[in-house]
């Protein structure tokens, strides 16, 4: 059993379709993820689940050139594709990442990791957004296989299959729960790709600070930030979807 990153990958975004293979400087975003995902030094194999359906042929031809395993599965049941995916790849723990997050900082994976594995057998689950104050984007989380096989087993509402951890923290009393946070409370920022605005801002950044740069920090992007606070207003009336 090894610490191994699983990514969930689709094109059917209701709101920006086909946003995980969506191109700056001629790459697609979840290529930039899987670079950045590759080189935290916890992660000892990234894995991406997409669906069975046919539009997302794409993303398996893609992740076949970047030489990384795919797992498909079912497309609303995105909890049995990410427990299946966890059985085929013996992964434990767990490290779930979404691919809207396509400048997430290996060294905050890194954090949240350490934090699990440090609490040698402690947490169940542990996470960096049940209380937000990283930008939204950096969202890890990493739960033990025998968390993700007994919320798999027992999860039944249609919400707790789609968002895939939503049973284990909904659950406190069954799981035990950790949650990292930031010095600073920085969950104002938003650098997930969900709508156009999304995409225009992280255009922005990775066009700023990957030519010089392909390893840039969560903190040299809140530096660039400050240096051109009109980027933020960008997408910042877009409002996160609700579970």
């Amino acid at each position: 059993m090894k610490v191994t990153a699983i990514i969930q990958a689709r094109t059917g975004s209701t709101r920006l379709p086909g946003k995980v293979l969506k191109k700056v400087l001629g790459k697609p975003l979840l290529e930039y993820q899987v670079e950045r995902v590759k080189r935290a030094k916890t992660v000892e194999a990234v894995v991406v689940a997409t669906t069975e359906n046919e539009r997302d042929d794409p993303i398996v031809r893609l992740c076949r050139e970047l030489s990384v395993p795919v797992y498909r599965g079912p497309e609303e049941d995105v909890l049995a594709r990410y427990y299946e995916a966890a059985v085929r790849f013996h992964a434990d723990p767990v490290v779930r990442l979404t691919a809207d997050c396509p400048i997430i900082d290996p060294a905050v994976i890194d954090r949240v990791v350490a934090c699990y594995v440090r609490s040698q057998g402690k947490y169940d689950y542990v996470s960096n957004t049940l209380e937000r104050t990283y930008p939204r984007g950096m969202d890890t989380e990493v739960v033990s296989f025998r968390a993700l096989k007994r919320a798999f087993e027992e999860a039944e509402d249609p919400a707790s299959r789609e968002h895939v951890t939503a049973y284990i923290y909904r659950h406190p009393d069954r799981f035990r729960i950790g949650n990292v946070s930031h010095p600073a409370d920085e969950s104002r920022h938003r650098w997930t790709v969900d709508t156009g605005e999304d995409f225009l801002l992280i255009q922005k950044i990775i066009e700023r600070l990957y030519p010089e740069n392909p390893l840039f920090t969560m903190d040299d992007v809140l530096r660039v930030l400050r240096e051109n606070p009109e980027w933020v207003e960008i997408n910042a009336h877009v409002e996160q979807k609700k579970l």
